[in-house]
C-alpha cells in the first residue's frame, strides 16, 4: 500500500473529486460517485472489491478502522488530504474521514419484468429513495427501476440512506415505466391512498412489482391505469397517508410474511 499526499486545492484530481461531491451532473457525466464513511466503504469492499480510489484525511490515518480498510484496498490509488480539503468533499459531519471514488454500474435493462421488483415514479427525496432501496434489499428484492424525474440513485445522500444496499441490487435509471409495465409477466401493484383493496388482501406469495410514486402527487394516473392492482395500507390514525419509504417497507415485508408463512 502506497499513500500519496495531495495538499493543493488546485490539483486536477482534487478538482475532479470536488465536482463529484457537489454536482449530480458531474457524477452522471463521469460515471463515478463518492462513498462517504466507514460503513459504505466496508460494504463496497465486501460486495464489490477494491475501489479505484481511496481518500482519507490526515487525522483519519490514526483511526484503526481506516487502517484496516486501507490495507484491504490493495492496489487502489490511496490519497491523503489535509483535514480541511477532505471536509470540503465530505457531507458527513463528525464522521470518520474516508471516501471511496467508485464507478457507477451500467446495467442492461431486462426485456421483461419477470421477478419481484420496485418501480419508482418521480420519487425525489434522496432519503426516501435510499430507504426504499435498503428495505427492498432486506426483503430479497433484486431490481429497482427508476422512471424519469426520480432522484439520481448514486448521489452521496442516497447512498448514505441506502447503507450499502446499492451493492446488493440492480438499479436501472431513466426507465420508460409505461413500456416496462406493459411488458410485465408478473402483477404490478400500485399503492394509492384512494384504493379500496388492502395490500393484505393480495396474493403476495408470487413475484410482484411494486409501483410507488412522487412524495406529494403519488403515482401518475396513466401508470395507475396500467397496474394490475391498486392497493392501500390501512391505518387507524388521522393521517392521510404514509411516507413513501414507510409505505414501501410495509409492502415489502407483507410480501416477506406471506412468502415465509406456513
Amino acid at each position: 500500500m502506497t499513500l500519496k499526499t495531495i495538499s493543493s486545492r488546485d490539483n486536477p484530481l482534487y478538482k475532479e473529486w470536488k465536482l463529484l461531491a457537489t454536482s449530480s451532473q458531474a457524477r452522471r457525466k463521469a460515471g463515478r460517485t463518492l462513498l462517504d464513511g466507514v460503513h459504505l466503504c466496508e460494504a463496497y469492499l465486501q460486495h464489490i472489491g477494491s475501489p479505484p480510489v481511496c481518500i482519507v484525511s490526515e487525522t483519519a490515518l490514526l483511526n484503526s478502522e481506516v487502517k484496516v480498510i486501507l490495507q484491504e484496498c490493495g492496489d487502489s490509488q490511496s490519497i491523503v488530504l489535509p483535514d480541511a480539503l477532505f471536509h470540503a468533499l465530505s457531507q458527513v459531519e463528525h464522521g470518520v474521514d474516508i471516501l471511496f471514488v467508485v464507478d457507477t454500474p451500467e446495467q442492461v435493462e431486462p426485456q421483461r419484468l419477470a421477478q419481484s421488483a420496485v418501480l419508482l415514479d418521480k420519487v425525489q427525496d434522496p432519503g426516501n429513495f435510499g430507504s426504499i432501496v435498503r428495505s427492498a434489499a432486506a426483503a430479497g428484492i433484486k431490481q429497482v427501476f427508476c422512471g424519469p424525474g426520480t432522484t439520481f440513485a448514486w448521489s452521496p445522500k442516497v447512498l448514505r440512506a441506502g447503507m450499502g444496499a446499492h451493492f446488493l441490487i440492480e438499479i436501472f435509471e431513466n426507465v420508460d415505466l409505461e413500456a416496462l409495465i406493459k411488458r410485465a409477466d408478473i402483477p404490478v401493484i400500485a399503492t394509492s391512498s384512494y384504493a379500496e383493496k388492502r395490500i393484505y388482501d393480495l396474493d403476495l406469495k408470487q413475484s410482484v412489482a411494486w409501483l410507488f410514486g412522487h412524495e406529494g402527487q403519488g403515482v401518475a394516473e396513466h401508470l395507475l391505469a396500467l397496474s394490475t392492482h391498486q392497493a392501500t395500507i390501512p391505518h387507524l390514525g388521522a393521517i392521510e397517508s404514509l411516507n413513501v419509504a414507510a409505505s414501501s417497507a410495509v409492502c415489502f415485508f407483507e410480501q416477506v410474511r406471506q412468502q415465509t408463512s406456513n
